[in-house]
């Protein structure tokens, strides 16, 4: 593999994870970059990068933010935002993937940018929900802080330094399996 196509590969899997934190914030860091030259899609994917997509993408991601700070409302996201995450994930490692076959590159976006999003966007759901449940939602504007913070840093790490964004996506996945292991039932 090109060294540019293992780069393209770490940004478009550390937007997929920051998808799994917000699904729309990844997406409009990556039509930042693209519209300020930043970052090259490919070509099928260049309206990422016009300016209406810029304010669109924008448009969502303020008001999804905000929306996830109101205790309850959050919740009712998560339902549905967590397969809007798998297609976000899907779709930042398809637009930005480079010299690949397209059956890889789309195999990999499933897998890894799809699973990887919904695999975070899975986890934060059900703290959320653990978090409702003990606080009665009070608690739940810091998780939403944590969590649009989270996807603020691994969008610009993959942005800035997709290398760097490719460890974080690995340690938040193994803090994610580690917890599923101490809390999930233990077979007899």
């Amino acid at each position: 593999m090109e060294p540019d196509t293992i780069l393209s590969l770490f940004l478009g899997i550390g937007l997929a994870a920051s998808a799994g934190f917000r699904v729309f914030l990844p997406l409009f860091a990556l039509s930042f970059a693209a519209y300020m030259g930043v970052w090259e899609l490919n070509e099928s994917w260049q309206w990422i990068g016009s300016l209406t997509a810029l304010i669109t993408l924008g448009i969502a991601t303020i008001v999804e933010i905000f929306a996830y700070f109101i205790p309850w409302v959050d919740n009712a996201l998560d339902s549905i935002a967590i397969p809007l995450a798998g297609i976000a994930g899907t779709a930042a490692v398809v637009s930005t993937a480079a010299n690949m076959d397209p059956v890889v590159t789309w195999s990999l976006a499933i897998i890894a940018g799809g699973g990887t999003a919904t695999a975070i966007k899975g986890a934060n759901a059900t703290g959320r929900l653990a978090s409702t449940g003990a606080t009665g939602g009070l608690a739940n504007p810091l998780v939403s802080t944590v969590e649009t913070g989270a996807a603020v840093a691994v969008s610009t790490a993959s942005i800035l330094v997709p290398p760097i964004a490719a460890i974080l996506v690995i340690i938040i996945l193994l803090i994610i399996f580690r917890i599923y292991r101490k809390i999930r039932p233990k077979s007899k």
